[in-house]
């Protein structure tokens, strides 16, 4: 990996397509972060969007933005973005504790730092998959911030549209022990089939012991959501067509599969988490393009 990043810095890749949103999530958090009553802290967050050439007049701050929180953009929805990122943080840290799972995967890892801000215990290794360039450009930022990981980092550099799964055992997981998965915000953008096959193929690669957490909308045509104004701003202040990027086909019902072959699992809404702490988006009365969010956390039982 590092090798291939001194070759290609990756920018380009974040830049464009699905790629530019994984730098505007960056930007949530940075927003998040200091924040007085922050839910989730990322000091490497605004180091990504400055890197990035696309994103140089991007806030990173709610003081730099002149309609502060009533903002759509960010203020609800980088809000959100600060809520999910707490919410998994507790998910994973709860997840690891109770099962004594050391093996983590972040699927579509994309400018996650997890490995590099949580408190990971001894043993522990976070196996990041994406797509090389961008695991390319996050290595060069750390790397520029002489950042070191909590943890024993393992990047992946492929597509989730290839073998991902033989990359990722390839690189020392054990499908034997307990694992915990994190898929965020990463299923909008697959089709049916491609979802199915991850939810299978995680099914396969995990044990008694194990949980996964990732996120998905409930079936609805999403262009009835084309005049939301959380995607109605993101598309006018930084260019990103969120409708376009999701597929819009049908979704499968990933939660039911899972339980269905033995998980345990739980689906919420983010306003759950929202009330819980007290902190966070709430429900719009009209066209919230928040309202089919949901989060699903699933937990392989002991027999």
């Amino acid at each position: 990996m590092v090798g291939t990043a001194e070759q290609n810095t990756g920018v380009e890749d974040v830049q464009g397509g699905v790629g530019l949103t994984a730098l505007m999530v960056a930007a949530a958090r940075a927003i998040e972060t200091y924040r007085p009553d922050s839910l989730a802290r990322d000091p490497y967050a605004e180091h990504f969007v400055r890197a990035a050439p696309a994103c140089a007049q991007w806030p990173l701050r709610i003081e730099q933005v002149p309609d502060g929180d009533a903002n759509p953009l960010w203020g609800r929805f980088a809000r959100y973005f600060g809520l999910r990122t707490r919410v998994l943080d507790d998910f994973v840290h709860r997840s690891v504790r109770e099962s004594g799972a050391r093996q983590v995967v972040l699927l579509g890892a994309g400018l996650d730092t997890r490995a590099f801000r949580l408190d990971w215990p001894d043993g522990c290794a976070v196996f990041e998959i994406d797509r090389d360039g961008v695991l390319a450009f996050k290595h060069r930022v750390l790397a520029g911030l002489s950042a070191a990981p909590k943890a024993a980092r393992v990047p992946i550099p492929v597509d989730l549209r290839d073998d991902w799964a033989g990359a990722l055992t390839g690189a020392g997981f054990d499908a034997a022990a307990p694992s915990v998965w994190l898929a965020e915000g990463l299923l909008f953008y697959l089709p049916h089939a491609a979802e199915t096959y991850l939810i299978d193929m995680v099914d396969r690669l995990t044990t008694a012991g194990s949980a996964l957490a990732f996120e998905v909308k409930l079936e609805r045509d999403l262009l009835d959501y084309r005049d939301s104004p959380l995607y109605v701003s993101t598309h006018r202040q930084i260019g990103i067509d969120l409708l376009a990027l999701f597929d819009r086909g049908p979704r499968p019902d990933s939660a039911g599969a899972l339980s269905a072959g033995g998980w345990t699992t739980s689906v919420r809404t983010p306003f759950d988490f929202t009330r819980l702490h007290g902190r966070g988006p709430l429900p719009e009365q009209e066209n919230d393009a928040l309202e089919g969010n949901r989060w699903v956390f699933a937990h392989r039982p002991h027999p």
